[in-house]
């Protein structure tokens, strides 16, 4: 392939405790297989600066980490050096606010350090800044860098920023036109052969092979000429190179016979021997294969190229009492949306008014629309049902959810696998060894057999068979398919190297709160006493908490609601710190606390503890209501027991963990009656509580040196120690930041089945990974030998080789059909 999609530079910059560093990716034109991967990244990792680049051949980007300092442009150079080209943009900006000549200077620090940068110019007079970027650097990045400089900006010529990501026609050298071309003028050299096979004598004169095989062979073959130069000149080799060198000695070889005939050849002393169709037809099948695999690779990209896609162009803003559309690249925090049915989420906020179903299916893998309502989050790019929603902006750009899983999902594409390594290896010595058993084959034939024609012939065909392209395809192929799968499916890839690790667990570690249960308190008992009906304790209760943030306060509330109690007006009321609340009720003086509070005003202990032995065992939290009484104690009315309640999920989760030969352990800081309940619940094969977030991460270690290979489940602040120490580590898409950015893979639901499907889905991809890798040795393995026996033509053999990369990838694109089956 000569052209790349989708490259864009990296917003996360990482700092180390003495140099700054910062990731780039780089979008590479003209990479067509593993060799010319080995080649950029040797050119870049050789940069002062550069602490890592990895090139990725399915995405054609490079992705490297180096200083902070380091210009775009150096390592433009190296690329360039390698004899591949760094496509760049230019971007126009209108900018409002500046004064003077210190704006200016302070506007092109602010878009110099967007990481693809290369060059920046503002000027005053105009009020507009000239940047040179990276391609694919967008246009929101750059707004945003403005902005948090303290100035407006707006794309100059226009507000609509959909007009800049208007898709642009592929160049016609890399449509399927030069592979038409190539079939029409190679098919008089092709037919004739078919027509030997029918008795039919169907060969075009010397002169008209020539004709017609030249404009293929230096015309539409010269990618192959310019590609390969620039490998020689790098003193390395890649595919290029080595159909340039095959079809170029097919025909060399037919043009010197031709020149070299006698005008009589033909007659008297047999049909001169010309090889044009070998060489046409390996260059008309190479490009068919090459056209084939760009659009396959296009395909790969489809789960992304979707996510993007669930963005809108403009909102529907509600400012000043006017609905007003506006580019999102306008949407500020805190501007009400107007989100009518069946449009699309502008941007990530808290619904301010109304109630409707949302389908967050894209991005969350529910296939269930969710009810929401006053107070609930919704995510950009989520679909409103059926209800007008009024929605308030909490987050926009980089920050709002779709940005990070676009982010998330192109970090993992443009990564390796470790399995990948071994494939750099071998296609650093592949193009040479090629070369030389073709040049031994030569050798070989021309001496023992005499016929230095026939030797050229099988030297071509073992040059045009070799493929390092399905090589270099193999794992990034699958990596692609199974990251975009995932997305799908509401898992999120941090790294291909999760990806891939994920495969290999034995063990599955749980947090408890907020993993397997739903991290909130719900009354799970209530005992009443004097005769007291349980419905009346409730309503009293449920009145004592009346504006009560407290947990176990809403819980109360919850439970009443949904009994659908009337709950009456409390008046005098009253809390007291880490006791509990009093109030009147009804006219009765009524306390809602801990035993200790009653204890203290004289109440008993013994008959307190008795009543809260069973609560106690399961680990539940105990809370008296009592009513005061003159001169005496406090007269106990009701128990609350307050529990948290499991996941609907959970039971089949740990049950598929298991059906999967999984062992599956909890990790908690909560008391060990409770802990033990909810493992008895579950069926877990092993519990521990009461733990600190680094006895946590000590226990995943100690499972590790015993020989697991551990995923730890988490969603907490307390959990990113564990998550770390883990081979894997998946965080809760419910959860907290930390520990989302610490896992290698996020579960966008809070349901804990995804866990089986992540080990699932990593399972199918390195199946495909090692059945594509599998396939492309095997090929190599017996089709060079077969060439160099003299056993394949090189027509055979680069039809052979067109396919290959055509099947490696459409192999990697089944995977598309993953349903979530958990082998």
């Amino acid at each position: 392939m000569n052209t790349a999609t989708s490259p864009l530079p990296s917003p996360a910059v990482s700092g180390a405790a003495t140099a700054p560093t910062v990731e780039l990716r780089l979008p590479i034109q003209g990479m067509t297989c593993a060799s010319c991967v080995r080649r950029v990244e040797k050119r870049l990792s050789a940069v002062v600066g550069v602490v890592e680049a990895q090139v990725n051949l399915a995405t054609e980007q490079a992705t490297v980490t180096a200083d902070a300092s380091l210009p775009v442009q150096a390592l433009k150079e190296a690329v360039e050096a390698a004899g591949f080209r760094v496509p760049v943009q230019s971007t126009q900006l209108a900018i409002t606010g500046m004064t003077c000549a210190s704006c200016v200077s302070r506007v092109e620090r602010a878009l110099r350090r967007v990481p693809g940068v290369q060059q920046a110019e503002v000027n005053l007079a105009t009020e507009t800044a000239h940047v040179t970027s990276l391609d694919g650097v967008s246009p929101d990045t750059l707004i945003a860098a403005v902005s948090k400089a303290g100035y407006a900006a707006t794309l100059a010529g226009g507000d609509d920023l959909s007009a800049s990501a208007e898709p642009v026609r592929p160049p016609w050298s890399t449509s399927g036109g030069p592979v038409l071309v190539a079939a029409l003028l190679s098919a008089p050299l092709v037919l004739p052969m078919v027509g030997m096979l029918l008795g039919q004598h169907w060969m075009l004169g010397g002169g008209w092979q020539w004709l017609l095989a030249t404009p293929v062979q230096f015309w539409l073959g010269a990618r192959f000429y310019r590609a390969g130069w620039a490998a020689l000149k790098d003193r390395s080799g890649n595919m290029d190179l080595l159909v340039a060198l095959g079809t170029s000695a097919a025909y060399g070889l037919s043009v010197y016979s031709l020149l070299a005939a006698s005008p009589h050849a033909g007659h008297g002393d047999g049909p001169v021997p010309l090889y044009f169709e070998s060489s046409a037809a390996v260059i008309t099948l190479v490009l068919l294969g090459k056209w084939l695999e760009a659009r396959a690779k296009r395909q790969t990209l489809g789960a992304l190229a979707a996510l993007k896609a669930l963005r809108p162009d403009t909102a529907r803003v509600r400012r000043d009492g006017q609905d007003l559309d506006l580019p999102m690249a306008q949407l500020q925090h805190g501007d009400l949306l107007v989100v009518r049915p069946g449009e699309r989420m502008p941007a990530d906020g808290r619904i301010a008014e109304g109630q409707s179903l949302v389908d967050e299916s894209m991005i969350s893998g529910e296939s269930l629309p969710q009810s929401r309502g006053p107070g609930d989050r919704v995510v950009g790019g989520s679909v409103n049902g059926e209800g007008l929603l009024l929605v308030t902006v909490t987050a926009l750009g980089a920050e709002s959810t779709l940005s990070r899983i676009v982010r998330l999902v192109e970090n993992a594409q443009a990564g390796k696998a470790p399995i990948q390594r071994l494939v750099d290896r071998v296609s650093a010595v592949f193009v040479p060894v090629v070369i030389g058993v073709a040049l031994l084959t030569l050798l070989a034939w021309g001496l023992a057999a005499g016929n230095w024609s026939q030797a050229v012939i099988h030297a071509v065909a073992v040059l045009v068979i070799a493929c390092p392209c399905a090589l270099g395809l193999a794992t990034p192929a699958a990596i692609m398919v199974g990251t975009g799968t995932a997305a799908r499916h509401g898992l999120l890839i941090k790294d291909a190297q999760a990806l891939e690790q994920a495969r290999g667990v034995t063990t599955v570690v749980f947090d408890k709160t907020g993993t397997l249960t739903e991290g909130r308190p719900h009354l799970g008992a209530l005992l009443t006493f004097g005769g007291l009906s349980e419905a009346d304790a409730l309503s009293l209760a449920a009145a004592l908490q009346q504006g009560s943030e407290h947990p176990l306060g809403r819980a109360v509330r919850e439970a009443a609601a949904e009994r659908g109690l009337t709950v009456p007006a409390a008046t005098d009321t009253r809390a007291i710190a880490g006791r509990g609340i009093e109030a009147r009720v009804q006219g009765r003086p009524l306390i809602l606390g801990s035993r200790q509070w009653l204890v203290s005003l004289g109440t008993p202990a013994d008959g307190l503890d008795e009543a809260a032995a069973k609560a106690h065992a399961q680990g539940m939290t105990v809370s008296w209501l009592a009513e005061r009484q003159e001169g005496s104690a406090p007269l106990p009315l009701a128990m609350l027991a307050f529990g948290d309640r499991l996941k609907p999920e959970s039971v089949a989760a740990v049950q598929q963990l298991r059906a999967m030969g999984l062992r599956t352990v909890m990790l908690t800081g909560d008391n060990r009656a409770a802990a033990q309940a909810v493992a008895d619940r579950l069926g877990l094969d092993e519990v521990h509580a009461e733990l600190l977030p680094e006895d946590k991460a000590q226990r995943v270690a100690q499972l590790r040196s015993g020989g697991a290979h551990v995923a730890m489940v988490g969603d907490g602040i307390n959990d990113a120690p564990a998550l770390a120490a883990a081979d894997v580590g998946m965080a809760m898409g419910g959860g907290t930041d930390v520990a989302m950015e610490t896992a290698g893979i996020t579960l966008m639901r809070g349901d804990p089945r995804l866990v089986a499907q992540a080990i699932g889905l990593s399972r199918a991809t390195v199946r495909k990974i090692r059945q594509n890798l599998f396939w492309a040795f095997v090929y190599n393995l017996l089709g060079i030998p077969l060439a160099a026996l003299g056993l394949l033509s090189p027509v055979i053999a680069g039809a052979a080789m067109a396919l290959s990369s055509v099947s490696v990838l459409g192999n990697a694109l089944l995977l598309k059909r993953w349903k979530g089956d958990l082998q």
